[in-house]
């Protein structure tokens, strides 16, 4: 079941107008929850966003890459606390994808959106929106944005054949 997941699950930029239900959301949030970190220290925070207005502010949080949150019906934000772990980007990352095979498995469509170090303007951080906009303390750092919702789009699983299967090495590099 898992394999298949991995096997199907593409990024979704174009949602259909339709809301996720709380059941799946709760499901989501668990998803993320239950993953693993570091030590077991569990330094992230998620800030879930299901408000239109939200959603189409966030969209611009970077000059590009972010732009169909806007249409999507659900945005997870991923932070974490540096000073409860050194590896809290790892543990952040890792929760960010548990989070998109959650929503495959629910039949929902999602797409990572990178915060961290990305720059909202020339003068700004797209953290330091993120954070402004959603009132993130400081001592949190944003890692990821997650969009999520009824995909409006059907793309075909990667084929099997075209993955890069000569970064591969065994025992050492270079074999």
């Amino acid at each position: 079941m898992f394999l298949s997941l991995v096997q199907k699950r593409r990024s979704i930029r174009q949602y259909l107008e339709k809301p996720v239900e709380k059941e799946k959301i709760e499901l989501l949030i668990e998803a993320a929850l239950r993953s693993p970190s570091s030590r077991g220290f569990n330094p992230w925070e998620l800030v879930v966003v299901t408000d239109r207005d939200l959603l189409e502010k966030l969209s611009k949080a970077k000059t590009h890459g972010a732009s169909f949150l806007k249409n999507a019906s659900l945005g997870i934000v991923v932070c974490a606390d540096p000073e409860k772990c050194d590896v809290w980007i790892e543990d952040a990352s890792i929760a960010s994808i548990f989070l998109h095979l959650a929503a495959e498995s629910l039949g929902l469509g999602s797409c990572w959106i990178q915060i961290r170090m990305r720059m909202h303007d020339q003068t700004k951080t797209s953290q330091e929106y993120v954070q402004k906009l959603l009132n993130i303390p400081e001592n949190l750092n944003v890692e990821s944005m997650i969009a999520i919702g009824y995909p409006a789009e059907s793309k075909p699983p990667h084929r099997k054949e075209n993955l890069q299967y000569e970064k591969v090495h065994y025992n050492a590099y270079g074999k």
